[in-house]
């Protein structure tokens, strides 16, 4: 089932851990600016929802709702399109805009008709945006499963451009998008394959969208890799800031149980700490080399997992404990939902700003309401423009993640 998360890492490559860690010109044009300013109150919120989350997980648009979180997010990313033939495309038809849903399943109560020009997960879409007229929508394209298409996209980054502007504007799903989110892991860097575009190829696909998207949203998910010489340093995320609304910066996956033996460590540190496994794997490290490189703070979202990641034959409580693999998980070994683990492996201890739990062999890591709430101080502290999570499917069914980091 692994591929169903495609921004996660498969437990089957060590490079992951280091993957950052799972994603010349003009300014963004001004008129952005308005909704940039309605939300300098609370900070951007925003969100990744998955297509294939209607599948197993059973988690749909509705959900957004009845789950109070609707109402909290700023901006929810659709995840994931493809790249492919050095274009944007569809990711799942069938999830994305055929699939119909009855009165009991559809956001506004109304069943699909088997003959509406529109179905699937994008009208339900269309039909939270009506409910809560704030709420903006950016289709994400890549992420780890999808990012090798990406370097034949960087060859020509117009054509990229004019493709993913066709696609996310088609006429059939004409409303529900109000941008687009690039989700390369990683440019000139190894994540599941290695790229080889050079340090320019990111900014330069940037620069063709944002030409092309014009006043519309253009934002990227983006390495945290906070180690010198590492994937920040690999690709000009400094100059291609100009040209993006703001970053997804993926401070989590850090440490995982990829490293099957451990040493265990939380995978998503705020901050560093004694015994931390690899210098500069922690978010605010990678918060400064960003902000070093010359991007805004406010062009910074801290990203947070709405799931946490376990080894399994562990017997010291603390980090750093020795594994005999990784812990059993639903989907994929290792990795597991919040709203599984706050109640099957309840938090034990904190370490670097996050949570981290022993229950029986098993350990886990993974950020809790009161984690989040100090994340969150720590990107108003800095600045930041606001936060960014994966993925909406693993917080509770009252919301209670989402609830944390919109306070």
């Amino acid at each position: 089932m692994s591929r169903f998360r495609r921004k996660s890492f498969s437990a089957l490559l060590t490079v992951a851990a280091a993957a950052g860690l799972v994603a010349g010109g003009v300014s963004a044009p001004a008129a952005t600016a308005a909704t940039e300013t309605a939300e300098a109150s609370v900070g951007k919120v925003v969100g990744y929802f998955t297509e294939w989350g209607v599948y197993d997980r059973n988690y749909h648009v509705k959900n957004i709702e009845t789950s109070g979180s609707a109402s909290k997010l700023t901006h929810i990313n659709y995840a994931f399109g493809n790249v492919t033939n050095g274009g944007c495309a569809i990711g799942d038809a069938y999830a994305d805009y055929q699939k119909t849903y009855d009165a009991a399943g559809s956001v506004d109560g109304v069943a699909d008709t088997w003959d509406q020009p529109l179905a699937g997960s994008f009208n339900q879409l269309k039909k939270l945006k009506a409910k809560h007229p704030g709420l903006k929508v950016l289709w994400s394209f890549g992420g780890w499963t999808w990012s090798g298409g990406f370097g034949q996209a960087a060859k020509n980054p117009t054509a990229f451009a004019n493709s993913c502007y066709n696609l996310v504007n088609d006429p059939r799903w004409a409303g529900v998008f109000d941008g687009i989110d690039i989700d390369w892991e990683y440019p000139n860097a190894c994540g599941l394959s290695c790229d080889t575009s050079g340090a320019a190829a990111f900014k330069n696909l940037l620069q063709a969208l944002r030409a092309k998207f014009g006043s519309k949203l253009v934002t990227a998910a983006i390495t945290a890799d906070g180690t010198s010489g590492g994937k920040i340093d690999a690709a000009d995320y400094g100059g291609a800031a100009q040209y993006v609304n703001w970053y997804n910066v993926m401070t989590y996956d850090y440490f995982g149980a990829w490293a099957a033996q451990g040493p265990t460590a939380p995978h998503s540190p705020l901050t560093s700490y004694s015994g931390i496994p690899t210098a500069g794997f922690y978010s605010d490290a990678a918060i400064q080399k960003l902000k070093s490189k010359g991007v805004p703070a406010s062009k910074l979202l801290l990203g947070i997992g709405f799931y946490g990641r376990g080894w399994t034959g562990v017997t010291q409580s603390a980090p750093g404990g020795t594994a005999t693999g990784p812990a059993p998980g639903k989907y994929e070994q290792g990795i597991e939902d919040y709203k599984v683990l706050k109640t099957s492996c309840p938090s034990t201890g904190t370490v670097a700003g996050t949570a981290y739990a022993k229950c029986g062999s098993n350990w886990w890591s993974y950020d809790t309401p009161a984690t989040i709430a100090g994340k969150i101080s720590y990107a108003k502290t800095q600045g930041l423009g606001g936060a960014m999570f994966w993925e909406l499917s693993g917080d509770t069914t009252n919301g209670e993640l989402i609830t944390a980091v919109a306070k």
